[in-house]
């Protein structure tokens, strides 16, 4: 992949924290670079590429949305978490995970092809 396609992201921020591995698909970082541009601030990933191993990924029953490389975690919080969720809908992200109490704020983005929206 070229990451240069996406000047506001490297691809040491998806890279895998269990293997190192990234498999971020041009697709999914093409529609989130255009959200980075809309949204007009930085957007700090807390999690992006998962390979199947990944503890988070093998507690599932199958492998969800970041070990395909279409899915990632930013941490956000407050107004700012509500004005990226709705430019996030705007943009077509179809699964958004809301996780707004307690440390650790994020909104989990992906685009699997059913739309899908929960909290953590």
């Amino acid at each position: 992949m070229n990451w240069s396609d996406y000047p506001n992201f490297s691809a040491q921020e998806f890279d895998c924290s269990h293997c190192g591995k990234n498999e971020m698909k041009h697709e999914f970082m093409a529609k989130l670079q255009h959200l980075r541009t809309v949204y007009g601030a930085p957007m700090k990933v807390t999690s992006g590429y998962r390979c199947p191993q990944h503890p988070i990924e093998a507690k599932k029953a199958a492998p969800g949305a970041h070990a395909s490389g279409l899915a990632c975690d930013i941490g956000v919080q407050g107004a700012e978490a509500h004005r990226l969720l709705a430019l996030a809908l705007e943009a077509g992200f179809t699964g958004i995970g809301v996780q707004q109490k307690g440390a650790g704020r994020f909104l989990h983005l992906d685009t699997r092809p059913e739309k899908a929206l929960w909290s953590y």
